[in-house]
């Protein structure tokens, strides 16, 4: 049953629609519906609906309304001046005139963007007296020169809380996959084969031959990114094999590769170069953003190319000052030995895969291009690790630049399943532009753009690694120049007396930093989560979580043979990492935490400075108990992103003869230590900072802890619950030591 509406009796009277209050705001609507305006944040009488607490709303003393809605281009730099105009009233049969305000734009000048830009970067919050100052310097109205920071502000908070998002969505599809992984975990171990009947034991038996199977096909082929069962030091393994791993398995030619890599160079020198509107620095927390919007703009192929199935996209920005001339830097990054070497605590492995085309020039090094495989590690088990192949091409873009490029090539054929397999760490346009400054400096910008997949993380670290800083450009940058400022300390004659305490002569002090470096080195490897070990993860009677490992030593003289466990624990301490790394290399306080000094005496016999930090040094202990007396040698290490403190008891008479300058190659040495990383939860810096060294205003810590022991010095000795006991509750005891000398309850 239908029901039929009457509308002409429902029609409004003519006296209705000539209502002057009406017609005003129909008026409105029409126009705004006429002109195709939509802008969801003015209401029907065109006003602005303002929902920012740093954003205000003047009304006019004339009752003439709210100020207009700021455009996309008050953004850009546009403000506006109120003008009085006389307009003729659209009414019928009105003879009068109505004066309305209106609003006229007005575009500041590039010196006036240019000089609020600069007082941007230092305070995004000027006080008024600095607004007074800078509108009378640039010819504006305090107001004029109060919007345009308040639009500024709204314009970067905008695209942050934009990436944040993209940030939160990428955690919320990784909750998710590691939830379907779990219920299929879980639906797999209550079932059996279909076809054989076999319950889970058989099911993960035949796994095991499955996957041996394949580790010998991989192993014949070539296909291994590293040989196994053995490290990546030698030229014959850097080239593991002679399988040409593009051209064999993704079927791409290397006119194609060198085509590419040609593109990627361009793309990073304008991404190292580019200002805003392509990076925009965040006002919380300082680090640079990029607008991706801008990005696929500038680089439209990006989206094109982007990888099916990734969650994850990372980009980062930094730069700093590099004690090595650009030439000899870009030669170690071409070097797939000094780079490992370079960046111990970030690359686990390390491989040259296949040379695309060789290099030019007496260093054979200009336009070289390479395939190489590297696995990035933090340094702590909980964090998994990024295995990545990539092409790296090497560039002198004037004779006193060069650029060092990385790019993962994607394949636009039906190999996209076996890539995927194999590359899910695959890196963007990536790498850093070398420029000689003086004196052999270098100014070194990195950009470090990766598509990742995604993975597991704990909730500990989840936000650093979510947000890009765990193997961001400022890492990467970070531990260069501290590598470069350790080798200058190492080569250098003429260091202070009180900078070689206890070393009387130079080759002494060169065996000492050797031997100190070779042991922080094999420390780098024990605690990370590379597949060079493997975790099992443990919880302690005192409900701490841990991670065991253990291996047998065979062959290597710088460790002592036999069955060695390593167990380690992460956890965050409301401490910050300035004041936690001073507390570890302070002797003094030594006894504090170290279970195996029970409280004895600690004197340092010889201090090496290796960096220009006062914490970047290399001291040899003494501990005197009633009962004896033993030597440690301890690293500490610090930059702007981490700080190590790596140490190990060692034998006093070989160590009395490295004093003395003789090799220290041979030496057993079995390193333990801490790694301190900021929690990555940054706040705006203070505009009014203290005297005193600001990284104690930091936040939290996130340390990792990591012991080693000596279990068994026969190899085939077998691995039994008694020794790993009794290396957790070392660092059980250890940890609780830690939070009771610096008043910290249990986290």
């Amino acid at each position: 049953m239908s029901m039929a509406v009457d509308m002409s009796s429902k029609q409004p009277t003519k006296d209705f629609f000539s209502s002057p209050a009406l017609s005003l705001s129909l008026a409105g609507i029409f126009r705004n519906a006429s002109s195709g305006s939509t802008n969801p944040e003015e209401d029907f009488l065109g006003r602005r609906v303002v929902d920012d607490e740093d954003r205000t709303v003047e009304m006019s003393s004339e009752n003439s309304g709210p100020t207009r809605s700021r455009s996309e281009e008050d953004l850009e730099g546009e403000d506006h001046d109120d003008e009085e105009e006389e307009e003729e009233d659209g009414a019928a049969g009105n003879k009068g005139t109505n004066k309305r305000k209106r609003k006229k734009y007005h575009r500041h000048t590039t010196d006036q963007i240019r000089h609020m830009e600069a007082l941007f970067k230092e305070t995004p919050h000027p006080d008024e007296k600095q607004r007074q100052q800078l509108s009378k310097q640039l010819g504006l109205a305090p107001r004029q020169v109060k919007f345009w920071f308040q639009n500024r502000r709204t314009q970067i908070k905008a695209i942050q809380e934009r990436h944040e998002n993209s940030l939160l969505k990428a955690e919320l599809e990784k909750l998710r996959e590691e939830n379907k992984a779990m219920r299929e975990s879980f639906s797999k171990a209550n079932s059996s084969c279909p076809n054989c009947g076999g319950g889970p034991d058989d099911l993960h038996l035949e796994n095991s031959k499955l996957k041996a199977e394949l580790d010998k096909l991989r192993a014949a082929l070539g296909r291994t990114p590293y040989p196994l069962q053995a490290s990546c030091s030698d030229d014959q393994e850097h080239r593991l094999g002679s399988l040409d791993f593009y051209t064999g398995v993704f079927a791409l030619e290397k006119s194609r590769i060198a085509e590419i890599s040609n593109r990627a160079t361009l793309e990073l020198q304008k991404m190292a170069t580019s200002g805003e509107p392509m990076w925009l620095r965040s006002v919380e927390t300082g680090r640079e953003i990029l607008n991706y919007d801008e990005y696929l703009k500038e680089f439209p192929q990006a989206q094109a190319s982007s990888f099916p199935g990734r969650k994850t996209i990372e980009a980062s920005r930094d730069a700093g000052i590099v004690f090595m001339d650009a030439h000899k830097l870009a030669q170690s990054f071409m070097d797939v030995g000094q780079w490992k070497e370079t960046f111990a605590c970030l690359i686990s492995k390390a491989a040259t895969v296949d040379v695309i085309r060789q290099g030019e020039g007496p260093s054979r090094i200009d336009g070289a291009i390479q395939l190489m495989f590297g696995e990035m590690q933090l340094l702590t088990p909980v964090v998994p690790t990024r295995e990545v192949y990539f092409v790296r091409s090497c560039r002198q873009l004037s004779p006193e630049k060069w650029a060092i490029v990385d790019v993962s090539v994607s394949v636009e054929d039906s190999n996209t399943e076996k890539e995927a397999s194999l590359l899910k760490c695959r890196k963007l346009p990536s790498g850093c532009i070398i420029e000689d400054t003086s004196n052999g400096h270098s100014k070194v910008t990195w950009v470090e753009h990766l598509d990742v997949s995604a993975s597991t993380v704990q909730p500990l670290f989840r936000s650093l690694v979510n947000t890009g800083l765990a193997f961001g450009a400022r890492h990467w940058v970070a531990t260069l120049q501290l590598h470069c400022e350790r080798l200058v300390f190492f080569m250098a004659t003429n260091v202070p007396t009180k900078d070689s305490l206890g070393v009387t002569t130079l080759a002494g002090r060169k065996s000492v930093l050797k031997m100190a470096q070779r042991m922080t080195q094999s420390f780098y490897r024990a605690i990370a989560a590379s597949s060079y070990h493997q975790w099992t993860k443990i919880t302690t009677k005192t409900g701490e979580d841990m991670r065991v490992s253990s291996r047998k030593n065979l062959h290597d003289p710088g460790e002592p043979t036999g069955v060695i466990v390593c167990a380690s624990s992460s956890l965050w301490l409301p401490v910050s990492p300035a004041l936690l790394f001073d507390f570890f290399r302070d002797e003094a306080r030594r006894h504090e935490w170290d279970a195996l000094s029970n409280g004895a005496h600690v004197q340092s016999i010889a201090n090496l400075s290796k960096g220009q930090d006062r914490g970047n040094s290399v001291a040899i202990q003494t501990v005197k108990s009633r009962e004896k007396s033993i030597w440690v040698l301890q690293d500490s290490s610090t930059n702007s992103y981490e700080s190590v403190v790596v140490y190990a008891p060692v034998d006093i008479n070989t160590t009395q003869l490295v004093l003395a300058g003789h090799d220290p190659s041979n030496i057993q040495i079995l390193p333990s230590g801490f790694s301190i990383i900021p929690d990555g939860v940054e706040s705006r810096p203070l505009v009014i900072t203290s005297t005193q060294d600001d990284r104690n205003s930091q936040g939290g810590s996130l340390l990792t802890l990591a012991l080693q022991t000596l279990i068994n010095p026969s190899p085939a000795a077998k691995l039994n619950m008694e020794s790993v006991e009794s290396v957790t509750n070392l660092v059980s005891v250890t940890l609780h030591n830690i939070k009771r000398s610096l008043q910290i309850e249990d986290c």
